[in-house]
């Protein structure tokens, strides 16, 4: 079949009829995109790379650390370590309980002790003379008690500080005697005259 026109011309019509420009630069686009892509992939995967060679190092590392480890540790060793410290903290307890022990006997001492310095305090320097005198004051004011309780109040002289004058009550005769007690007379005749008047 015969073209009523020259072919190369309506080949070159043709083309200048389809603008395959924007395809050329989409085309463009397309290849760079897909060089950046590859450079971003090639990229990541030496990144990747390092850190599976760390990773590996250090894996290598730990595996070693872990033999090393292995190979020094003794089950017997262990058990025999673990005995002695088992010892060691039954020693460490029974100690403390010893010591608690103690620790109370000589709180119990002390207090005694404390007791034992307050009564020698107490005393005074002197020391015997005043427990001497304390239990003389301690009979004298039991006497004075027993002659309360039978009526009769003994009074000491103002100026030498002894007994020297009594007041006998007689409640059933509703009578009061006073008595100088200046030693003229024994202690049996105050005695018998105290029982009679009362």
């Amino acid at each position: 079949m015969l073209l009523d026109e020259d072919p190369a011309t309506l080949i070159h019509h043709t083309i200048g009829n389809f603008n395959i420009t924007p395809d050329k630069l989409a085309v463009s686009r397309i290849n760079e995109s897909l060089s950046t892509l590859q450079q971003a992939r090639e990229l990541r995967v030496r990144e990747a790379d390092s850190a599976l060679k760390k990773l590996s190092r250090t894996l290598t590392t730990l595996n070693n650390h872990h033999n090393e480890t292995i190979s020094s540790h003794s089950s017997i060793a262990h058990a025999s370590e673990i005995a002695t410290l088992d010892t060691q903290k039954f020693r460490i307890a029974k100690t403390a309980n010893d010591l608690e022990i103690e620790s109370e006997r000589l709180s119990s001492q002390l207090a005694d002790l404390q007791s034992r310095l307050q009564e020698l305090e107490q005393q005074g320097v002197e020391g015997g003379d005043n427990v001497k005198r304390g239990l003389v004051d301690d009979e004298i004011g039991l006497k004075l008690k027993v002659y309360r309780g039978l009526g009769i109040d003994i009074e000491r002289d103002s100026e030498g500080g002894e007994y020297n004058k009594a007041i006998v009550r007689n409640g059933k005769e509703g009578d009061v005697h006073i008595v100088n007690m200046d030693g003229k007379f024994s202690r049996f005749f105050y005695a018998n005259y105290f029982w009679n008047t009362l």
